[in-house]
């Protein structure tokens, strides 16, 4: 038996009360950020200690325990994850693990150029960048630091390196979106990139103004004056949470994340790994599970599988955003993982 081999069926999946089947894991690497996005985390904010983060190998000792119960697709994410050292080194480890064969990173772009190439050549073959202004006042309001630039630098080292996929992620605030959507439309689309509208949602750090939300509606209406026609992908996924469409005169094609106007909650496949090592079973759950503990100790695998399987199993319907029952989780973003 290899060190990846578990005794256990590999026909349990991890399903919930609703009948959702969870393939896709995210894990955050670093809770550290670059950035200050005002969507996403405080001004001033204390990070953790490095001794408080998962090594790589527990994360790999992680991803292999939860691999035979299903989980098939990985993003890693932070805070910013090119912050964290030596990141190829985590991307062999996780490649090395059989039925991982989806494996994307998440970054804000500050620092790609400087390892697009090296990322590349350890394994990893998606990216979706964060970009939502090409405007560089614009870009400092919303980040509350400088880099555009560097950004856009970035994005261009991506593509030179060969990507199979890169996404630009943009988020739809009203006040920016009305402004920026156009002009993002038409980089992506003379770069061939993919891009995708995230609604505003209620996981940073300021208070959640409902009215700031710019919705899926109006930003298909907008791009359409621009563009033209744009229709429902044909091979859209139904399970992600984007939903895909394209542009008829084949001007590529774009996404939208309505978390808002049309939650995904009923489709949701997804689990996420805080970067100490608590396990959560929704983005905006109220609360999670330590599993560093089980992962620094001696304890037999199979009770941290046990321990996924029961958490995914209690996952509630959805986060409820759109009642008065929602409340907002402690954690933003930065520290959940994007």
């Amino acid at each position: 038996m290899s060190a990846f081999e578990l005794p256990l069926s590999s026909s349990v999946p991890l399903v919930d009360r609703f009948g959702r089947i969870h393939n896709n894991l995210r894990i955050s690497v670093t809770d550290r950020c670059n950035l200050r996005c005002t969507y996403c985390m405080p001004e001033d904010v204390q990070f953790l200690d490095r001794d408080e983060l998962l090594s790589f190998e527990e994360i790999q000792k992680f991803v292999a325990a939860v691999q035979p119960l299903g989980v098939n697709k990985i993003r890693l994410t932070g805070g910013e994850p090119l912050l964290r050292r030596e990141l190829p080194s985590l991307i062999r480890l996780l490649l090395q693990i059989p039925g991982i064969h989806d494996l994307g990173l998440s970054t804000n772009g500050l620092l790609l150029a400087g390892q697009a190439q090296s990322l590349r050549a350890a394994g990893l073959k998606r990216l979706n960048i964060s970009l939502d202004t090409l405007d560089e006042s614009r870009f400092e309001q919303v980040t509350r630091r400088k880099g555009l630039s560097q950004v856009l630098e970035g994005i261009q080292a991506a593509r030179e390196a060969g990507y199979e996929s890169i996404k630009i992620n943009a988020v739809s605030i009203r006040g920016l979106t009305e402004l920026d959507a156009i002009p993002l439309a038409r980089y992506a689309r003379e770069n061939q990139l993919e891009l995708r509208f995230i609604e505003y949602m209620p996981i940073g750090a300021d208070h959640w103004e409902r009215e700031k939300v710019f919705f899926a509606s109006e930003i298909l209406e907008l791009l359409e004056s621009e563009f033209g026609p744009i229709s429902p992908a044909r091979n859209y996924d139904p399970r992600s949470p984007a939903m895909d469409f394209e542009y008829a005169d084949g001007g590529g094609r774009i996404g939208i994340i309505a978390s808002v106007s049309r939650p995904f909650c009923r489709n949701c496949n997804r689990i996420r790994l805080t970067a100490e090592g608590k396990f959560r079973n929704c983005l905006f759950a109220l609360d999670e599970v330590d599993v560093k503990s089980i992962l620094r100790s001696q304890q037999d695998t199979h009770r941290l599988q046990e321990i996924i399987i029961e958490s995914v199993r209690q996952k509630w319907e959805g986060h409820e955003i759109n009642t008065a029952r929602f409340v907002k989780p402690q954690r933003t973003m930065h520290a959940i993982g994007g």
